[in-house]
């Protein structure tokens, strides 16, 4: 039997996802050197209207969207194979948590050394910083791990669980900024990129659609970003800025969930126009390379960076940035990512290449080009 070709698309945007996230950090992280070490920030603080094009670079809603249907469609071929859930999900966390484990632990080790032996205290929030981008991948296996009652809440309620799981996130916002429940904001953490992920489930319907059904997805979208946003209960900014009373994604509000809508409106609208270019071999020979190292170049990029920007001050003894940013600062962010780049290649090489046996394994049972899961 003729394994299904993979839809490249689906490729494509999975490791979009991952990309621009790597590309904002290296570009975009302004670092400050405070008495207690490296506290980084992000020039939305500074500039007034940027926080519009978050609406478009914050592609996490995305990347659990397109990470529910890889699951989805991935289970459904191994139920085929006989594999049972159980097993299925255990292979998928030990596929994804293995390396981030291995990740911490050797960065929590040199945070140990480095600490004890020449008595650098601010090590410690170096190791944070590093690791701290990890977070989604917490909620991402903490997702898989739930992907039994995800799969059964599917095929007994369908459409009804997205709009429960809604619903639940607005409640929870009503808690948090109507009543001061704070610690409420963190049950969205499931309940937010849960809705994502289970709307990958859709996502086959939803391709299905006609064309004025992706324009319809989109639009109304943005008006539900736009009316929560200026209603003046939501920042307007989709990544954490300083100075913001909350913010959207540290716990997600609901306004995740309009975003959500957005994204996948925008990326139906553009699906014809893509599937043409990913069509030439050029793009297919890009696209398979990307996701090739998609995932590791996330895992490894923040170490990267901080060998880039330690260097830096070992050689050119800078460190920090401007605050705010000058106009010197815009103009070198093309190139602020060579560094970083430079770095997290090698360790690509030592460490990532590790993986290619899992990755192989996957395609086979998945019945796609990259790691299955990766989404």
């Amino acid at each position: 039997m003729t394994a299904p070709e993979r839809d490249k698309y689906v490729d494509w945007l999975r490791a979009l996802s991952l990309i621009v996230v790597v590309l904002w950090h290296w570009a975009f992280t302004i670092l400050q050197w405070k008495p207690y070490g490296p506290e980084p920030t992000n020039p939305l603080g500074f500039t007034s209207g940027l926080w519009i094009f978050t609406w478009l670079l914050q592609v996490l809603p995305l990347f659990f969207y397109v990470g529910g249907h890889v699951h989805l469609l991935s289970w459904r071929r191994a139920q085929a194979r006989g594999t049972g859930i159980h097993s299925f999900v255990w292979r998928r966390l030990r596929g994804l948590a293995l390396p981030a484990l291995f990740l911490s632990g050797a960065w929590i080790v040199i945070g140990a050394v480095v600490t004890y032996t020449f008595g650098v205290d601010w090590m410690w929030r170096v190791v944070l910083l590093v690791l701290s981008p990890l977070w989604f991948l917490a909620v991402y296996l903490m997702l898989i791990a739930l992907l039994p009652v995800a799969l059964w809440l599917h095929k007994h309620y369908d459409v009804l669980t997205l709009i429960w799981l809604g619903g639940a996130a607005l409640v929870v916002d009503v808690l948090r900024f109507r009543y001061g429940l704070e610690w409420a904001g963190w049950l969205n953490m499931i309940i937010v990129w849960g809705l994502a992920h289970q709307a990958g489930f859709f996502y086959d319907r939803i391709v299905l659609l006609p064309r004025r059904y992706d324009i319809a997805v989109l639009w109304t979208g943005l008006f539900a970003l736009f009316g929560l946003v200026y209603s003046g209960i939501y920042p307007g900014s989709m990544v954490g800025v300083p100075g913001d009373k909350w913010s959207n994604m540290a716990p997600p509000t609901f306004v995740i969930v309009a975003l959500l809508l957005f994204q996948i409106g925008v990326v139906e609208v553009l699906r014809p126009s893509m599937e043409r270019v990913l069509e030439r071999p050029r793009w297919r020979r890009l696209n398979d390379f990307i996701n090739r190292y998609a995932l590791p170049l996330f895992l490894f990029h923040t170490t990267g960076m901080a060998i880039s920007l330690g260097l830096s001050w070992w050689l050119f003894g800078t460190l920090g940035d401007q605050i705010p940013p000058d106009m010197k600062w815009w103009l070198e962010r093309p190139i602020a990512i060579i560094g970083p780049l430079i770095c997290t290649t090698p360790v690509i090489y030592l460490f990532g290449r590790r993986r290619a046996p899992v990755r192989q394994t996957a395609d086979k049972d998945a019945g796609k080009s990259i790691s299955s899961e990766h989404g």
